[in-house]
């Protein structure tokens, strides 16, 4: 009987511990991974790890850990990423807007930059660790003159056999194909990775038509006008990356990249003048041909990084190489002329524009004691444009007009950067001195030659609190700067009927503050993000129009007041286990002001945009997606967007083992041949509106397949920290 319950009295113990063991694990669980999901099937035991995670200045998107990074590209998994939208033509939006950069593996990529959507829908997911949103960047990154960083982390190097890649091709409907190989390969301490990507823009797919009405306040009259042509040409882009790792402690990376294309761009319109009570005044058609539109942007990049024994402790130098180059040839000829009001019947344009940027940095990031870390850093640019702009007139009074415009920018920064993690608490604040140093000159001596001295003072700061596992809030103070390009700083004139643009030599430097309060909870089946924020700059860089009698001049300055009022959302759903609901959800408040004009505008509206994933039988997957705008959106102190909607349907399914072959079909606007986006000019010296409609807005059906082949478990090892320029905005550098 002792014995009995002795032996009793054991397993009772044993099985209390065994609870409260399991229950120590479950909490354990649930601590280290939010999105950690147990199904018992038998003795099945399925775990995810967590796909979203939230640090001080940053959100990232574990790729690897989603399952279909196996079959999809990286503009497929970007619409799963919080804040970041991709609409029907593959157009790319980072909180709401497209004032946002792109790095890879922490600096700028320019070519990616520029065209990211060509390049990251034919660039495989699997070779994509993480995608982060950097959504407050540091005083590190410069005063960089963006509202987010988009940032692709590639795989981290590992041992790899042999050459692994990936190859892929599209064709559409309105006959514009594209291909991609992307390569890579490890020879002992070195890797190397090549992406190759051809995309063909075909007259059909290019076509573009516009309606246009504009009233003369002054004087009552009425301009109007039909055009239709099309921008038929295409694209080569190419990456090359290497590292080599020297030892534990030295590392080596280079790059060179970049893209070219060529456009043979050409159309025609119908142009009718009225006087106040609809009588005619002139008329005359145009037709227009750039047979010589090409442009070319390259850059090379070399980092040398040390650490040291001391953990996290590390040095970086850094030198970054780019270049543009720019040619615009345009021949244009009126004729069917009724009462012409000018001297001539056509000329001809000659512009080349030439950007050569030299950049060196160097940084050091030291952990003072537990939880403090600091980071200092110098940097210098060398930034020279040179722009030639010739126009012949044919049949004119004057022969030509022409001017010669150089410009040259000098940088010198230098930073530091706190950052501070104690328990649940975490903090950032940093400040940043850039000295700028502008030169104008005319080699022609059309003008007088300019100089400016800028001084800026950059403050940046954020405090997160981490309530619990799921559940963070975060306070954050943002600056950032825009310097003038050369498209801006250019005042060589060219004239057209009825219009006259130039640039303005004068431009300095602007400045926007945005201040933001984020709330995130990551959930197995529910995660969502809110941002309400405010954002404001006093001597924004903008648009200026303005009439003397009916002709239109355009040019630039330093002011429009612009405040904002925002609320950002983001939404994950899983209802069910083959179920994806995304939702990107922006509404704001903007006001412009022009206190020069005595001009003010206001807009409420909301940008929305859906995407449904469902898993199919078959391994079949599709995908619907829906965006739009609900109210008139005002981008500048004149004008106003009429509201729109857009949606597309995707079916995919993967074949042969892993799932290597992946094929693909897309239908835009299914039911819609055409879709139309107006604007309105509600302000200023002239009123009116423009209806475009573009055929890549209306129905069509694109057929993709991609192939991988290899394991691709290593891409080319980065710096961790690296050159980054993103000021300038108005440039041929800079453009998107």
């Amino acid at each position: 009987m002792k014995t009995y319950k002795t032996t009793l009295l054991l397993l009772l113990l044993a099985a209390k511990a065994g609870a409260t063991m399991a229950q120590t694990d479950t909490l354990s669980a649930k601590k280290d991974s939010v999105a950690w999901s147990q199904e018992l099937d038998g003795v099945t035991v399925k775990a995810q790890r967590q796909l979203i995670k939230q640090e001080i200045d940053r959100v990232g998107y574990d790729v690897q850990a989603d399952e279909d990074s196996k079959t999809e590209t990286v503009l497929d998994m970007l619409k799963k990423v919080p804040m970041v939208t991709i609409d029907g033509e593959d157009n790319i939006l980072v909180k709401g807007n497209s004032n946002f950069k792109i790095h890879k593996n922490g600096h700028l990529d320019p070519a990616l930059t520029k065209n990211a959507k060509e390049i990251l829908k034919a660039m495989p997911a699997s070779a994509v660790k993480r995608i982060e949103v950097i959504t407050d960047p540091g005083a590190r990154e410069d005063a960089e003159g963006v509202d987010a960083v988009l940032n692709i982390v590639m795989m981290d190097t590992k041992k790899m056999d042999g050459v692994t890649g990936s190859v892929s091709g599209n064709y559409g409907t309105l006959k514009n194909s594209g291909a991609n190989v992307y390569l890579a390969t490890q020879l002992d301490k070195a890797v190397v990775s090549v992406d190759y990507g051809y995309t063909n823009m075909s007259e059909t797919s290019t076509s573009h038509g516009s309606e246009t009405e504009r009233v003369y306040v002054a004087s009552g009259n009425i301009d109007r006008s039909t055009s239709r042509g099309s921008n038929p040409g295409y694209l080569h882009y190419a990456d090359i990356n290497a590292s080599y790792d020297i030892d534990t402690l030295n590392l080596i990376s280079a790059s060179f990249g970049g893209y070219f294309y060529k456009v043979n761009a050409q159309g025609g319109s119908s142009v009718a003048k009225f006087d106040a009570v609809g009588n005619p005044i002139y008329s005359y058609n145009e037709h227009y041909w750039m047979p010589n539109y090409n442009h070319h942007s390259w850059n090379g990049r070399l980092d040398y990084q040390h650490k040291t024994k001391r953990k996290g402790e590390q040095f970086t130098l850094s030198y970054l190489l780019a270049l543009t180059r720019q040619h615009t040839e345009q021949e244009t000829t009126y004729s069917n002329l009724q009462n012409f009001p000018y001297d001539y019947d056509g000329f001809l344009l000659n512009a080349r524009e030439r950007f050569t940027e030299h950049t060196f940095q160097a940084d050091y990031i030291r952990p003072l004691w537990e939880g403090h870390k600091i980071e200092v850093g110098m940097k210098y640019i060398d930034r020279r444009n040179s722009s030639e702009n010739r126009q012949e007139y044919y049949n004119p009074s004057q022969s030509f007009v022409g001017t010669n415009f150089d410009h040259s920018t000098q940088v010198a920064a230098s930073y530091a950067d706190y950052q501070y993690q104690s328990g649940k608490w975490s903090a950032r604040a940093g400040l940043r001195y850039e000295y700028s140093y502008l030169k104008g000159s005319f080699p022609d001596g059309s003008s007088n030659d300019f100089d400016k001295h800028l001084s800026d003072w950059v403050p940046q700061a954020s405090l997160k609190y981490q309530i619990d596992a799921s559940q963070s809030l975060k306070l954050s103070y943002t600056t950032s700067i825009n310097r003038p390009g050369i498209g801006y700083l250019n005042p060589s004139v060219s004239s057209f009927p009825g219009s006259v643009k130039f640039g303005n030599a004068h431009l300095v430097s602007s400045t926007t503050r945005t201040i933001a309060l984020t709330y995130m909870k990551v959930g197995q089946k529910l995660t969502f993000n809110i941002t309400p924020n405010y954002q404001f700059s006093n001597d924004n860089i903008g648009n200026i129009t303005y009439a003397e009698g009916d002709t239109c001049y355009s040019t630039y300055a330093n002011a429009i007041r612009h405040h904002r009022w925002q609320i950002q959302g983001y939404v994950q759903w899983k209802p069910f286990e083959k179920t994806t609901f995304v939702a990107n959800l922006n509404v704001w408040h903007s006001r412009f002001e022009n206190p020069e004009q005595r001009l003010s505008l206001n807009s409420t509206d909301l940008w929305y945009y859906f995407n449904l994933s469902q898993k199919l039988p078959w391994k079949l997957q599709a995908t619907v997606t829906a965006y739009g705008q609900v109210g008139r959106a005002s981008q500048s102190i004149y004008s106003a967007y009429e509201p729109y909607n857009r949606y597309a349907f995707t079916l995919q399914r993967s074949f042969l083992s892993d799932d290597r072959l992946t094929v693909r079909l897309t239908a835009n606007s299914l039911f819609h041949k055409h879709q139309h986006f107006k604007t309105l000019t509600v302000q200023g010296d002239v009123l009116g509106w423009s209806d475009m409609d573009n055929n890549q807005n209306g129905r069509w059906f694109r057929l993709s397949v991609s192939y991988r082949f290899g394991k691709l478990k290593a891409s080319v090892k980065k710096a961790d920290t690296t050159i980054k320029n993103d000021d300038e905005i108005g440039g041929i550098s800079r453009g998107k």
